[in-house]
């Protein structure tokens, strides 16, 4: 099964990268190999979001554009988590009565290629 390159975010702040190949989003845990070999356990319920990236490196200076339109991917969607950081993206899936969604960022540039949003851990997610 093909690898995917993540990024972890959990509720308590913390941040584990690596990469992933059985996260799925009616799974309760996946596994998560870090750079260094680690093999974590990760129970998606602790996790704010899934970041699935182009690299782990990232660009900590990009401007983030959220203007331009996005075809094929559904609705536009702004997500606010329960720390106070917003994003805004599309989604065909959004329920709030499943264990989560995937989001495309609505930023092009974006390091992300999608997202997987855990709902327990969204203040707010609201059609845009």
């Amino acid at each position: 099964m093909p690898s995917n390159r993540i990024v972890a975010r959990f509720r308590d702040g913390s941040t584990l990268k690596g990469q992933t190949s059985d996260f799925f989003p009616n799974k309760a845990q996946f596994h998560l190999s870090t750079r260094d070999g680690q093999i974590h356990r990760v129970t998606t319920s602790d996790l704010k979001a899934i970041f699935f990236v182009r690299d782990h490196d990232g660009d900590r200076l990009r401007k983030d554009d959220y203007n331009e339109e996005v075809m094929g991917v559904g609705r536009k969607i702004q997500v606010t988590f329960s720390d106070g950081e917003t994003i805004t993206g599309y989604t065909a899936g959004y329920s709030k009565d499943r264990p989560g969604f995937f989001l495309v960022p609505a930023n092009t540039k974006d390091n992300n290629e999608r997202m997987f949003i855990v709902n327990a851990n969204c203040k707010e997610a609201r059609l845009v």
